[in-house]
């Protein structure tokens, strides 16, 4: 599935350019943090939050009272952005150092989750950020459901850019006593730390104790 078009299509660096639907998923999937770009009256806005993705779609949600996702719903163009951070390119020149990394650009407009699917779009969000969370969760209220919005994007036209190896250099600076390479990251683990009012007996589950982004 190709996703490039002429707003996608990369000019500055195109051999870093990605537009097969299969790379763009697989950092979508190692992420679960994006940015939505929008403009309101001529005043463009930017505003992190929280997704999931199943299939072809994306997942974003928050209050109802959002006037991002409000504004989303009402069939604006978006901006939605997801980069990760593999490491720093030191180069023995700082106009060559750079940051690898793996990025996905999506362009398109939201559209609001009806009523009835909006509990297993709420799931999909929930099993993407942190697999298996949501079966141990109590249930959402109907309240809570009301006090949410929940949008889908359609992914059909989208870019994934990536960077990756050492510094390039100058072939004159190569000869330089200067250190050069990589700080390479590795994918990101997590500590669980228990709530402090948690219930005498309750046990850190699997899914917490396990959590890791994996490199797709």
């Amino acid at each position: 599935m190709d996703l490039e078009s002429s707003r996608t299509k990369l000019d500055r660096y195109p051999a870093r350019g990605k537009h097969d639907f299969a790379t763009v998923a697989a950092i979508l999937d190692e992420g679960f943090f994006c940015h939505v770009g929008f403009v309101q009256n001529g005043q463009p806005f930017v505003i992190p939050t929280g997704y999931g993705r199943k299939n072809t779609v994306l997942y974003i949600h928050g209050s109802a009272a959002s006037r991002m996702l409000t504004e989303a719903a009402g069939g604006i163009a978006l901006c939605v952005t997801v980069t990760l951070v593999d490491g720093l390119v030191l180069a023995r020149a700082a106009f060559h150092s750079s940051v690898n990394y793996r990025s996905v650009l999506i362009l398109g407009q939201a559209e609001r989750v009806p009523a009835h699917e909006k509990l297993l779009a709420l799931k999909t969000i929930s099993d993407h950020i942190v697999p298996g969370r949501w079966e141990t969760q109590r249930p959402v209220k109907p309240e809570e459901l009301e006090l949410t919005t929940v949008l889908k994007l359609e992914i059909v036209e989208a870019s994934a850019k990536i960077r990756t190896g050492p510094p390039i250099d100058d072939e004159e600076d190569y000869a330089l006593p200067i250190w050069a390479g990589t700080l390479d990251f590795s994918a990101p683990a997590a500590t669980p730390n228990a709530d402090k009012r948690l219930q005498p007996g309750v046990v850190t589950p699997a899914h917490a104790l396990r959590y890791r982004r994996v490199k797709g």
